[in-house]
């Protein structure tokens, strides 16, 4: 259920409600809007008569949440939740675009595409050190060598970093390197790797898994959310469907659907959702339309040569030339994304 506090409730009464909830066997998640606290509480016996909250000192209203993921609703949470990263923020006004090759395979490819993506003017770097590949043959990743790789190009071009967590043991790994751990689709349903996230305080980008159902995505959230880390940003990666053209088919209705059910930002994953690079471009293009939060893009400075995904990742300029795009069509929305570019410059 929520309890929501009235606007000049006193700190005591805020307090009292909470040891109130914990004595009935809840767990309690306070969230502080501008105007008013909000509890959330979760557990607890389901015949608990919640008059015994209205009349209390303090409170507004109370109210029971129906939907199975509680603190991922906007029942729980009206307003949006902002995910900050230093000195930008995912969920507000600027759409944040996350953007790099598949792996990180060399020294001079991670620094090629840092480079270029940072020109373009994406503000985190995407690459992965430990791949989940469908092949047991396929490249795997360089682990910490590949952190390391992209760490430092981060550092030099001032891009945050994101990577992919594949396991429990992985965390405190790239932990140390990331500045927000990626959950997989294939690992979405992960519950054990889900509350050990929860327990971190670096943000999470959780992606769709392939079959998952909206409600299925969120109750995953939920895993996170309750462990104690309110940072989740999600990602449409694509589902499967009967068609085969496209890798998976991007589903970008999921964006608007997510900004009416939750309070999470969401940002879409054009070149999963399509494994395509030529039609990358276009799903970028239409997301921004409908709403999200953030792009992540797959950017490699020579794809026909990448140790993996080299079909749906971009060329830089090609990026250079979205990223052009699409600052013509957030205005459109209310939105922003980089408005001051970096100045061009030759890379190699």
């Amino acid at each position: 259920m929520v309890v929501v506090m009235q606007e000049r409730a006193a700190e005591d009464q805020i307090q009292h409600v909470i040891a109130t909830l914990v004595e009935k066997g809840f767990d309690v998640h306070r969230s502080t809007g501008q105007m008013r606290t909000v509890l959330g509480a979760v557990g607890g016996k389901r015949d608990f008569d919640k008059r015994l909250l209205e009349v209390m000192g303090g409170v507004q209203e109370v109210l029971r949440i129906t939907e199975p993921y509680k603190l991922a609703s906007r029942t729980f949470r009206p307003e949006p939740t902002v995910v900050s990263m230093g000195d930008f923020r995912i969920g507000g006004d600027e759409v944040i675009v996350m953007a790099g090759p598949c792996s990180a395979e060399t020294e001079e490819q991670v620094e090629a595409a840092a480079a270029a993506v940072a020109r373009a003017g994406a503000k985190v770097f995407r690459g992965g050190a430990f791949k989940p590949r469908s092949s047991p043959y396929s490249f795997q990743g360089l682990g910490e060598a590949g952190l390391q790789m992209m760490r430092t190009a981060c550092d030099r071009h001032k891009l945050k970093l994101v990577s992919e967590v594949m396991d429990v043991s992985q965390i405190e790994l790239v932990d140390r390197y990331a500045d927000m751990l990626q959950v997989g689709a294939r690992n979405m349903q992960n519950f054990t790797l889900l509350r050990e996230l929860g327990r971190t305080r670096k943000p999470v980008l959780l992606k769709r898994g392939i079959s998952a159902t909206i409600e299925e995505w969120l109750l995953s959230a939920e895993y996170i959310l309750s462990g104690g880390n309110p940072d989740v940003v999600l990602c449409e990666r694509g589902i499967r469907t009967f068609e085969s053209y496209t890798r998976n088919t991007l589903d970008i209705s999921a964006v608007p659907v997510i900004h009416k059910l939750s309070h999470l930002p969401i940002v879409a994953d054009p070149s999963h959702g399509t494994g395509r690079r030529d039609k990358v471009a276009p799903m970028a293009r239409a997301a921004v339309a409908a709403g999200a939060d953030g792009l992540i893009i797959e950017v490699h400075p020579d794809p026909d040569r990448a140790l993996s995904d080299g079909a749906q990742s971009v060329f830089p300029d090609q990026f250079e030339r979205l990223m052009a795009e699409l600052r013509i069509i957030a205005p459109a929305i209310g939105r922003s994304i980089c408005v001051e570019p970096v100045p061009h410059r030759a890379w190699a």
